[in-house]
């Protein structure tokens, strides 16, 4: 028996925000005109309304797949609707599940990790329909006031965020599904991207409640921690990226995009650059990816995860 995905859907808001629209908001200090689409190659990114939570964009994508009978559902974000309860309360509320509910959290790699989970509770034997889902709604950390050069460089990575919905379906299969996952992380790197409030560090101090980070600080570590959990995935497998239909990467910006993608050999033609026109959807990249690509049932895909903490994972499987 394997755990198969079996649907994948993805909510996009209706409102939009183009990359210089996002510099014309910003309150003093911006270095020059142009500057966030040039260094990340994003045109435009999502924006949920003020009365919609990170719970709303993962009941509005789960709503397009067949989740009933459902015997568990993991919501898997960054984002959480509050402290407490579990946001997968809350999305279960809305959607009339009785269902057991969990959440997962792990940056950009959450929902890879709830799918991970997924499965590994249906080989178990313990569930048979899993529904993963995930509301992300990084938005609301953006700073908007920036006092500098030193500011603006810290929040830089706020400007490329998006926000966004989606939801997977993880049911048993007899003959196809996930056939390899990978797992690893440098946690000596988790001061280099942090949103620090609202947990015990920062209950309620508001200066903390901004996304801050070093790209380039975050781009070194990555790189030091090296592309072999995804090399080996095709060494331990037997299979070159040319045997699967999409190959879906975690993407913040082009340039280093390409640089991931040059590394690792992956022909162009495999992969959906999902980021000019839709941002850095944080844990939801790479459903959007997979809703968006051209794959059909018995395909293989190969989904590339980079999170922030840092995590990276690689999960191969048969759709």
């Amino acid at each position: 028996m394997r755990a198969r995905i079996t649907g994948v859907a993805t909510y996009l808001p209706e409102r939009t925000l183009t990359s210089a629209e996002v510099e014309q908001r910003i309150e003093g200090y911006v270095p020059y005109q142009g500057v966030v689409e040039r260094l990340t190659g994003i045109r435009s990114r999502y924006v949920a309304r003020d009365d919609q939570q990170a719970s709303d964009l993962a009941v509005e994508a789960a709503r397009k797949l067949d989740h009933a009978g459902a015997d568990l559902m993991i919501f898997a974000s960054a984002s959480q609707d509050m402290v407490e309860p579990a946001t997968a309360h809350i999305v279960a509320a809305k959607l009339g599940l009785s269902c057991p509910v969990f959440d997962v959290k792990n940056a950009c790699n959450s929902v890879l990790n709830g799918i991970q989970i997924a499965e590994a509770l249906i080989l178990s034997g313990a569930h048979r329909k899993v529904l993963v889902c995930s509301g992300e709604v990084p938005s609301r950390a953006i700073r908007w006031r920036v006092r500098d050069r030193a500011q603006f460089v810290d929040s830089f990575a706020g400007y490329t965020l998006s926000d966004t919905g989606a939801a997977v379906l993880v049911t048993t299969d007899l003959e196809r599904g996930i056939f390899y996952r990978d797992f690893s992380a440098d946690s000596t790197a988790w001061a280099i991207g942090t949103l620090p409030g609202g947990g015990s560090a920062h209950p309620r101090d508001p200066e903390y409640s901004y996304f801050r980070g070093d790209g380039r600080r975050l781009k070194e570590a990555f790189e030091r921690i090296g592309p072999d959990i995804f090399l080996n995935a095709l060494k331990r497998t037997g299979l070159s990226w040319d045997d699967f239909a999409v190959v879906a990467v975690h993407q913040v910006a082009l340039p280093y995009l390409r640089f991931l993608a040059q590394v690792l050999d992956i022909p162009e033609e495999k992969l959906v650059v999902s980021l000019p026109d839709h941002g850095n959807c944080a844990s939801t990249t790479l459903p959007l990816q997979l809703a968006l690509g051209g794959w059909e049932p018995g395909d293989r895909v190969a989904l590339l995860g980079l999170g922030g903490g840092i995590s990276t994972g690689v999960m191969l499987a048969e759709m």
